[in-house]
């Protein structure tokens, strides 16, 4: 079996990219200050990389897949081209209450379930307790407990009260003085 990393997984909107509602349009994404730095350093430092994000704005019918799709493709050739290669984006388009269709779901990969972190977990050799879960809501900071990660982040402007399982970073660069150095 091929030797285990580390992984971080970082939320899309709020984490990523600026939070505006239901961004699914490139001319309205907008990268978060730091983040291919971040990302970058963690490649450098033997992290595999992940996105993982819900989103319910498909299920709800405000986008599709494929508009979902062609700016996820934009998303990474973007990370590439800065030598910050993201592995993989895991995404839930369910919703349990608004989807519509096939989207009207409770799903196990919507966070602040831990499907997706377990689907990269089955899909790629990740040393689960070493990893970084980073998110911008408490309900991936759920998902990130759930999988068994123990360095949880919570992106955060506002002064919050940590509450025991996870830290407040300010500022996406903070993620860095979590960084296991010279895996």
């Amino acid at each position: 079996m091929e030797n285990k990393r580390p992984a971080i997984f970082f939320d899309r909107d709020g984490v990523i990219n600026i939070e505006k509602n239901y961004v699914y349009q490139i001319k309205d994404f907008e990268f978060t200050d730091g983040i291919f730095e971040l990302i970058y350093k963690a490649k450098q430092n033997n992290y595999l990389i992940f996105i993982i994000t819900n989103q319910a704005g498909i299920g709800r019918g405000f986008y599709t897949e494929d508009q979902f799709n062609i700016l996820n493709d934009w998303m990474l050739e973007k990370f590439k081209s800065k030598k910050a290669k993201i592995d993989k984006v895991y995404f839930c388009p369910h919703h349990p209450k608004y989807g519509k269709g096939k989207y009207l779901k409770d799903s196990h990969r919507r966070k602040p379930n831990p499907g997706m972190i377990e689907d990269a977990c089955n899909e790629f050799p990740i040393d689960i307790t070493n990893s970084i879960m980073v998110g911008d809501k408490i309900s991936d900071i759920e998902a990130g407990i759930s999988a068994g990660i123990r360095t949880n982040l919570l992106y955060s402007k506002k002064d919050l009260e940590t509450k025991g399982s996870f830290a407040i970073i300010k500022k996406i660069s903070d993620v860095e003085t979590y960084l296991i150095q010279g895996n």
